[in-house]
């Protein structure tokens, strides 16, 4: 195998998801408001500042919210393209990153024929291009990581498992309980000692973040997410509530690997990410849409990889099956519909939008909806979401009436004061504060 050939792949990976990123913000698709938060958060540890989020309310600290200090590192990219877009291009960037070592590991071990078929398969994994199409999220960072520690462990480099599993533990808090999972699988392959010092520590590490550090940041003094476990109706009833999605949602997760990860005992280290998703009440979590599978992706692949090596008479069942599942996933995503050329177009309204913000003072206070957030935060640092405002009084409120009815100047009646509309065009509406 050409030794650069996994870089190339890594590279067309990481530039078609980058690509479907970017493409969804020219067509001003509404996702989340998360790219909108992580791009203040990031703003300002590029300037060495306390990552406050006003997004989630004023003189909120993410930190607070999720444990996710890791988003620091793309400070610097940030220094040189303080843009929305810079977040995107590094997740699809980090998706790219994990493909190298999967791709060396599937050639070396099972040769180039079903090891490239293994490659092409990752690289193109459902999980991956549903979250690219949710924007940018935190937990990109864990790929490549859960890649290294993946490889380390089919290679039974066991210290190298222990060091690459330890930065999890800064992508996000539920990361405690994965590194624990990988103590497990560590546990299962003989190293009894490392395992368990790793399993104790994922589990110390998961609740003196959820317990102290992050309610040590946030407002309430607490961590905001332990009512989803369960919810109001109770765990048994949350985890068989909408059981034939979750299954289906099993079985096409280890169904793109033809059900070969199932032999591998690495594949214990995505049960901690199917039981918090599966037992929290909110559907988002159970289906196969949005970015909570994408880091499942190198760990069921690796265990796939890992398998077959074992048992070489999963080779043909699994890849044959793997690939039909993955292409039938493929089929209805993001990476198809790069062959349709309304996916290319921009938005007629694009050039409104931009208008609109332009009139807005780049130090002005702002409220705005979900619809132009993520727009607006780059070139605003005090940008609001009209839902967690609070008391602050936006010197200016820009809303998209083809989201948000609310007439602004009603609307900043209620903060108590008067507006004026200053720009309207293509159902893009701003109104400035009147001294």
């Amino acid at each position: 195998m050409n030794r650069w050939m996994p870089w190339v792949w890594a590279a067309v990976v990481g530039l078609l998801y980058s690509l479907i990123s970017l493409l969804s913000w020219r067509r001003l698709t509404v996702n989340s408001w998360d790219n909108a938060i992580f791009e203040q958060a990031v703003k300002a540890y590029s300037r060495f500042e306390a990552p406050i989020v006003p997004v989630k309310g004023p003189g909120y600290n993410i930190l607070g919210d999720h444990f996710s200090p890791i988003d620091a590192l793309l400070a610097p990219a940030y220094w040189l393209f303080p843009y929305g877009q810079t977040l995107l291009v590094a997740q699809g960037l980090l998706i790219g990153l994990s493909v190298v070592p999967i791709t060396r590991l599937a050639v070396a071990r099972l040769g180039p024929r079903v090891g490239w078929t293994i490659a092409l398969m990752y690289g193109l994994a459902f999980g991956f291009g549903n979250a690219v199409v949710a924007d940018f999220h935190e937990v990109a960072f864990a790929v490549p990581i859960l890649a290294m520690a993946g490889v380390a462990y089919v290679e039974q480099r066991y210290s190298a498992v222990v060091w690459w599993s330890l930065p999890l533990l800064l992508v996000k808090e539920d990361m405690g309980v994965t590194v624990a999972a990988v103590g497990v699988a560590l546990w299962l392959a003989g190293e009894r000692r490392r395992g368990l010092l790793l399993a104790l520590g994922g589990a110390v590490a998961l609740v003196l973040v959820v317990w102290v550090i992050i309610p040590a940041f946030n407002t309430g003094g607490g961590y905001d997410y332990t009512g989803n476990l369960g919810g109001e109706v109770g765990v048994w009833e949350t985890l068989t509530t909408e059981a034939d999605r979750k299954l289906l949602t099993l079985l096409l997760t280890f169904g793109v690997t033809g059900f070969a990860a199932l032999w591998s005992p690495w594949a214990v280290v995505a049960a901690p990410t199917f039981l918090w998703r599966f037992l929290g009440d909110v559907e988002y979590y159970w289906g196969t849409e949005w970015h909570y599978s994408i880091v499942i992706m190198p760990i069921v692949f690796v265990a796939m990889i890992d398998a077959i090596g074992k048992r070489p008479r999963l080779e043909w069942p699994g890849v044959v099956l793997g690939a039909a599942v993955s292409g039938y996933l493929l089929a209805g995503g993001p990476v198809v519909k790069l062959l349709e050329p309304e996916t290319w177009d921009a938005s007629p309204r694009r050039e409104a939008m931009q208008e609109a913000i332009a009139t807005i003072p780049e130090d002005a206070v702002v409220e705005t909806d979900i619809a132009v957030l993520k727009y607006l935060t780059g070139s605003h640092d005090e940008a609001y979401w009209i839902g967690t405002i609070g008391d602050v009084v936006p010197d200016y409120i820009i809303f998209d009436r083809n989201l948000t009815q609310t007439d602004p100047i009603q609307h900043g009646a209620e903060h108590g004061a008067s507006y004026e509309v200053v720009f309207e065009r293509d159902n893009y509406v701003v109104a400035r504060k009147v001294s």
